[in-house]
C-alpha cells in the first residue's frame, strides 16, 4: 500500500451523537446487498445499512460494536455512516438483549395476521447483533 493510501476516515453520526471518527485501516459491516469491506480507494458508492457487527481495523486494533441500520456513504478517502441506532458492546444491557431475542423469536413463530414479518425479522437481527457482539 502507497504511503498516501495507508488508511481513510471514517464517521460515524447518530441521530443523538458522532458515534465515531477517526482515520481507519479497514470497515466491515452488513448491507441489503451483503457483507462489505471498505478500503482506502473504494469505488464510491452509497449503501443501505442492514442489522449486523460493525467491524472497525484501526492502525492499533480492531473495534466492533453492533450497527442497526442507516446508510454508508462511500467514497475513495472517507466513509459516512448514518446510523439510527450503533451501541459500542460495554453500552449493551445483555438481559435486555436477550429478552428482545425471545419476543422477536415468538412472533416469527407464531405468524398470524397481526404479525408483521418485516419488523419481526429486523427486530431479530438487532437482538443478534447485540448479543453477537457481546463475545
Amino acid at each position: 500500500m502507497s504511503e498516501e493510501n495507508k488508511g481513510y476516515q471514517l464517521r460515524i453520526v447518530t441521530p443523538e451523537r458522532v458515534f465515531y471518527e477517526g482515520e481507519v485501516e479497514m470497515v466491515e459491516f452488513n448491507t441489503t446487498e451483503g457483507q462489505i469491506g471498505v478500503l482506502p480507494g473504494h469505488i464510491p458508492m452509497t449503501v443501505i445499512v442492514k442489522p449486523g457487527i460493525l467491524t472497525i481495523t484501526e492502525p492499533d486494533g480492531v473495534k466492533e460494536a453492533a450497527l442497526h441500520a442507516g446508510f454508508a456513504e462511500i467514497l475513495q478517502d472517507k466513509i459516512t455512516i448514518l446510523a439510527e441506532i450503533i451501541e459500542w458492546p460495554e453500552e449493551i444491557d445483555e438481559s435486555r438483549a436477550e429478552s428482545a431475542l425471545q419476543r422477536a423469536k415468538e412472533r416469527l413463530e407464531r405468524r398470524d395476521s397481526h404479525t408483521d414479518l418485516a419488523r419481526a425479522e429486523t427486530a431479530l437481527q438487532r437482538a443478534m447483533a447485540r448479543i453477537e457482539v457481546l463475545k
